[in-house]
């Protein structure tokens, strides 16, 4: 049996542990894609090695098994991949100012760790750890992108060994192809792109980090080759160079949002450098230091004629030059 049918087979068992209701055959075949035939097989393996299963009585002529609490107990664990994306999951709730939420789910994650076998949770908590480092959200509202597994999950396996990739990327302005030696040091999630932030391993650009527009990246492989991680690089303060996710030289930002929407605007986070003032003539002036004019402008027509931009002062003529 191949590693994806017993991974599958896992996974339903889980499930069927996890549902109240049971699993029916046609809950199999969406769930899984796979044809009557194949859920009939995949149900018949569950009920051979779990013979505690139950058939439920629906009141329904469709039949549902489930399978008794615990009887997974020793079989359920977590791994790194999974533990990072509960904590970015926390983060993106902090950014979208649902601090209870993300208190609850700080709450949860506590109680999977406690759960996890001590000498589990020692081999994979600095994987977890290091994921948790390597993606950074920069999330606003939007259309969101979908990358294909087979272009992260090589790339996050090297962020994890310190292992340089070998990308072939698509160049959209000049559709032109090339082939890339990189040192992969994270993730930057967007809301119009995911980026993945490396370095040329061979110098180039004085070894300085740079996006690279992930669903431009056609191929990933892994090199035998590894990276020492530089020591003075912070994906989150590299992130906050700039209001999205557009790397250019930050410049001082004074923004005047008028009376009508200042009490709307003061419940914002534009930017985690932010200083807000409240003035005494009703009116909320922001400050803060950034990049990413392009994604300034466009999150400013959002405010439409309540936002005047004090600084930069050639505010205009910057936003037309790009």
């Amino acid at each position: 049996m191949s590693y994806e049918k017993t991974e599958q087979l896992l996974d339903l068992a889980i499930w069927m542990q996890s549902s109240r209701e049971g699993v029916s055959l046609k809950d199999i075949m969406n769930r899984f894609g796979v044809s009557k035939r194949t859920a009939d097989r995949m149900r018949d393996l569950i009920l051979l090695r779990f013979p505690q299963a139950i058939e439920t009585d629906s009141g329904t002529r469709e039949k549902r098994w489930y399978i008794p609490q615990g009887t997974l107990r020793d079989i359920i664990q977590f791994n790194a991949n999974e533990l990072s994306c509960l904590n970015i999951a926390k983060e993106a709730l902090k950014k979208s100012h649902l601090n209870d939420k993300s208190d609850e789910l700080d709450k949860i994650i506590l109680k999977i760790k406690a759960s996890i076998k001590p000498e589990t949770f020692r081999r994979i908590e600095p994987d977890a750890e290091e994921l948790i480092r390597a993606e950074g959200l920069v999330c606003r509202p939007g259309p969101k992108i979908k990358i294909a597994d087979n272009i992260l999950n090589p790339i996050r396996e090297a962020i994890l060994s310190c292992h340089q990739i070998r990308i072939t990327y698509l160049n959209k302005n000049t559709k032109k192809i090339s082939k890339n030696t990189l040192n992969p040091y994270g993730f930057l999630y967007g809301d119009r792109n995911h980026y993945l932030v490396a370095a040329h391993s061979d110098g180039f650009g004085n070894g300085a980090p740079h996006n690279f527009i992930l669903l431009n990246v056609k191929d990933v492989s892994i090199l035998p080759d590894t990276f020492v991680y530089p020591e003075d690089f912070s994906l989150r303060k590299y992130s906050e160079r700039s209001f999205g996710t557009f790397q250019e030289d930050p410049v001082d930002v004074e923004w005047l949002f008028d009376k009508e929407v200042a009490e709307e605007a003061s419940h914002y986070i534009f930017h985690p450098s932010q200083e807000m003032i409240k003035n005494p003539d009703g009116t909320l002036t922001i400050k803060f230091h950034a990049g990413g004019l392009q994604e300034m402008d466009w999150h400013l027509y959002t405010w439409g004629k309540h936002v005047k931009v004090v600084k930069p002062e050639n505010w205009d003529t910057m936003i037309k030059e790009k």
